[in-house]
């Protein structure tokens, strides 16, 4: 997505047209092992020398750590440590196979397992002056634009996981009898069904309106982190319903709602936690509020 956004025609022509010409994928790597929501802590560096940058540092949880073809990395090119984060960092596009670059092993996670979530060490890398993304100094703009356009599909992901935990609930719940009638028929199980109803009805539609706000044209930040936060707060709340609803059995590995609530979680986590998707909506929405008058 950086690219997309900010690349310039050589980078467009160069990195996204040979992904349309096989089935390659990159990588997003911003979070290292000790800066998550805090962008600004960020130390991996690159440093300029001639017509090249060398690039030392090390990032954590990338997804398609192991198998992205190229990556997308943000880097400190200030060494002043009182520079601010929106002049300090730069995004560059660094090629998976140059020397230097190493994925860790594949981690091992609560869920989403199929995701290759692996550390990147970059040791000595030398990265071409022309794979820098616009100017130096430009970075922590990029990687929060980007942000905008990625959170409506990952939004989007745990609508999906709702649905699903949702359908297997009622299903469910249709089937299991206790006290001579359907378990869906007892008004506390059919009151969890209607609170999965209107969390998955209305976290789609938050995400169907921070969609429309990019095909408008418009800076979509707001309602992009109302659509993400809510999504991934109803995914985990259906989640846990559904194991509810299935009692033991939702405990248990041979019925699909255990999954489902290990899958969850990292909605809340993952494209920026739920406290920061509440801090950035806060500060959106006093903005609005203080431009008003």
């Amino acid at each position: 997505m950086p690219v997309i956004l900010n690349g310039n025609d050589f980078q467009k022509k160069k990195y996204l047209g040979r992904m349309i010409e096989e089935p390659l994928l990159c990588a997003y790597c911003v979070t290292e092992p000790g800066a998550g929501s805090d962008v600004a802590s960020i130390k991996t560096k690159a440093v300029k020398k001639g017509d090249k940058y060398i690039l030392n540092g090390q990032k954590m949880w990338i997804t398609n750590g192991g198998v992205a073809n190229w990556y997308f990395v943000l880097a400190r090119t200030d060494p002043d440590p009182k520079c601010s984060p929106g002049k300090a960092f730069s995004g560059f596009i660094v090629e998976r196979d140059s020397p230097g670059v190493t994925p860790g092993r594949k981690e091992i996670n609560m869920g989403q397992r199929a995701s290759d979530t692996r550390g990147i060490t970059f040791e000595d890398v030398e990265v071409p002056a022309e794979n820098l993304l616009t100017v130096e100094g430009a970075g922590f703009k990029i990687a929060m634009g980007a942000f905008d356009r990625t959170r409506p599909p990952v939004a989007a992901g745990a609508v999906g996981l709702g649905q699903r935990a949702l359908d297997e609930a009622t299903k469910y719940s249709m089937e299991r009898k206790t006290m001579g009638q359907e378990i869906c028929k007892h008004q506390a199980v059919a009151f969890m069904l209607a609170d999965m109803c209107i969390g998955v009805e209305t976290a789609r539609l938050a995400v169907l309106k921070s969609a429309w706000e990019i095909d408008q044209g418009r800076r979509n930040t707001y309602y992009a982190s109302i659509a993400k936060c809510l999504a991934g707060d109803v995914a985990n709340m259906c989640a846990t319903n559904a194991v509810q609803i299935f009692g033991g059995n939702g405990y248990n590995t041979e019925y699909p709602v255990e999954k489902l609530m290990r899958d969850a979680k990292i909605y809340q986590i993952y494209e920026g936690t739920a406290q920061i998707q509440r801090m950035i909506i806060s500060r959106e929405w006093l903005t609005q509020a203080k431009n008003k008058h």
